[in-house]
């Protein structure tokens, strides 16, 4: 069997980690005490903040810095961090929003058959590691995509990468390498 060109393979988006700064300092006790949906930590020296559309999590640093974390695609990160940024504004701080970059990407494939992994992981030995006594997936790191494919015996195999394209083009260069690898069907 050769791996067909006309394979659909449905890569859901399940996590995108973005950054962006205000360019003003941010009081986080008046945060704390007149935000709502936050959670203030004064020992680490930060203020959790939950937006519920678009469903995010955000890490809001005193020096201006916030951290957004739970959007499902680039576009929802940033529409997040908008209304993050207008929430503070709203509170009373002159923030200016700058800076946006999605730093992470996390997605999850299912793929049509299982996999052999420790076949796959000799054929692709400098690049692929699996230590079955420590993670019960095999670890493949593509350097000039800077991502990381997680792959499981399933079939189901797990990305991270710096954006959506990366994460795309880190599942169609892996998938030739797993088609060979596949378990025969019994």
């Amino acid at each position: 069997m050769e791996p067909s060109n006309d394979v659909a393979l449905d890569i859901i988006i399940t996590n995108v980690v973005s950054v962006f700064r205000t360019r003003c300092h941010l009081n986080l006790r008046t945060i704390g005490l007149e935000g709502s949906n936050v959670i203030y930590k004064p020992e680490m020296g930060k203020v959790l903040m939950k937006l519920r559309k678009p469903r995010i999590t955000a890490t809001i640093w005193s020096s201006g810095k916030i951290i957004c974390t739970g959007a499902t695609s680039e576009e929802e990160a940033k529409l997040g961090a908008r209304r993050l940024a207008r929430c503070l504004q709203k509170i009373g701080f002159k923030v200016r929003f700058s800076d946006f970059k999605v730093v992470n990407v996390l997605a999850v494939c299912s793929l049509p058959f299982q996999i052999r992994l420790i076949e796959f992981t000799k054929n692709n030995r400098p690049i692929a590691s699996y230590e079955p006594e420590l993670h019960p997936a095999a670890s493949y790191r593509i350097k000039n995509l800077r991502s990381t494919v997680q792959v499981f015996s399933t079939g189901n195999i797990t990305v991270t990468g710096p954006n959506v394209q990366s994460v795309a083009s880190a599942v169609e260069q892996i998938y030739p390498l797993l088609f060979e690898c596949q378990k025969a069907l019994s």
